[in-house]
């Protein structure tokens, strides 16, 4: 019977110890000590008690300490006030500025430049991406433009890379940007490109497209203000600006 008592009180013990232990863990070590493959950029109280609003990456979503769960999904206050609509709207402002503060020390010498016009557009593309080939068109009949192209094939289209190294090697590189971006590319077999010069320009074409945060096509710089994608009504309006 002591032997019975003993065993269990020295249980209880661990249990509370186990217990207390938990509760000195701040919410972001809780996090991270129960789900240490996911990267933490901060971790703050939400607007619901007991629930703490992490910041990975792009994503955004909750966790609580006390169940030791990941809470997905948007948070909707009284009044149907998505307050998770609103801090992402609010990171990716932030996400948006430090990578237009960051395209400042872009290397424009080892970018494909088209056109001389007085509005600078810098432009991370993928030739196989279709809004990429969107944008391309958009641009391609206007003369107050300079284009600075920057290359990031993405993974998903498995033929962008050679593109690009084709439009490198090419020696009317505006030409053969034209190609690949209407299409013309798809259909031709061209020669592969062998060049140091080349696999040196893909690296830093890639290189910066990673150091800038781009992660999707097409990325560009308007006159230094960013915009994510095809929307084609910013750049007009971002254009316009500078041509009263």
């Amino acid at each position: 019977m002591k032997k019975t008592i003993a065993c269990l009180c020295a249980g209880m013990i661990a249990l509370l110890a186990s217990a207390a232990i938990a509760l000195a863990l701040t919410p972001e070590e809780s996090l991270k000590k129960n789900f240490p493959g996911i990267a933490v950029d901060s971790v703050a109280p939400s607007k619901v008690p007991g629930l703490y609003e992490v910041i990975s990456g792009r994503q955004i979503f909750y966790y609580s300490p006390e169940a030791e769960s990941i809470v997905g999904g948007p948070i909707v206050l009284k009044g149907n006030r998505n307050v998770t609509a609103e801090k992402q709207r609010e990171l990716e402002q932030k996400q948006m500025a430090a990578m237009a503060a960051k395209a400042k020390d872009l290397p424009l010498d080892k970018a494909l430049k088209i056109g001389s016009g007085k509005n600078i557009v810098i432009e991370f593309t993928d030739p196989d991406c279709s809004f990429c080939r969107k944008a391309a068109q958009f641009f391609a009949g206007r003369r107050d433009v300079t284009k600075y192209v920057f290359f990031h094939p993405l993974d998903m289209h498995k033929q962008a890379e050679a593109k690009v190294r084709y439009i490198l090697c090419a020696k009317d590189r505006a030409k053969a940007y034209e190609q690949a971006m209407t299409g013309k590319l798809d259909d031709m077999k061209f020669k592969a490109c062998k060049s140091g010069v080349v696999d040196e320009l893909v690296r830093v074409h890639k290189g910066e497209a990673s150091r800038l945060g781009v992660t999707g096509t097409p990325f560009f710089l308007i006159n230094g203000q960013p915009v994510s994608g095809a929307n084609i009504p910013l750049i007009e309006k971002l254009l316009a600006q500078k041509n009263p």
